[in-house]
């Protein structure tokens, strides 16, 4: 059988918000938060606020970020997003305390069914507890999570949990090392 994307239906996926709060954060998203031209963390967090994200104490964001449906979008306290960080949260995104996400890294909630015809979306949550540190220009895939303490190193790929204070490098990732923290 071959792909058939006229077949393609998306009706059972809901985003957890209606047409007219979708569109009015598209806009603001575009003129605002994924913008270089306002690098105001506090204009960025008050936004998302305002459209249902779970913000903490201390939350940096920096310039040029993007997040697809802030209503599906928890940042503990003290992380920090950094700039042209993609989060296509099309599930749930939960990120803890102390978690640094780097310049360009990428969440990605949402991806199709290559084995079915109609390839269908496929969506999953991802975790990043407290601790972990997401390197530039790294994807984290639907259903992965990021237990605490651990390190996806520069450009890697996450397609499968990372265990607590590992180290992972590469595409798919895998375990380098250990984590190590001092005082």
């Amino acid at each position: 059988m071959d792909v058939n994307l006229a077949k393609y239906d998306n009706s059972s996926y809901h985003t957890g918000r209606n047409f007219i709060v979708r569109l009015l954060w598209y806009y603001t998203n575009i003129l605002f938060v994924n913008n270089g031209f306002f690098p105001f963390s506090g204009f960025y967090k008050f936004l998302l606020r305002l459209f249902g994200a779970k913000i903490g104490k201390g939350v940096v964001i920096k310039p040029s970020v993007n997040i697809k449906y802030p209503w599906r979008l928890k940042i503990g306290d003290y992380s920090w997003i950094g700039e042209n960080v993609w989060i296509d949260n099309l599930n749930d995104v939960e990120i803890g305390n102390n978690v640094v996400l780097s310049q360009g890294a990428m969440l990605l909630c949402g991806n199709h069914n290559y084995k079915k015809s109609t390839f269908d979306l496929i969506t999953g949550k991802i975790v990043l507890e407290d601790g972990v540190w997401i390197g530039a220009k790294t994807v984290v895939t639907a259903g992965v999570t990021c237990y605490k303490n651990s390190i996806l190193t520069v450009n890697s790929v996450a397609s499968k949990d990372l265990e607590e204070n590992g180290i992972y490098r590469g595409s798919p990732a895998e375990k380098i090392s250990e984590r190590k923290i001092e005082n």
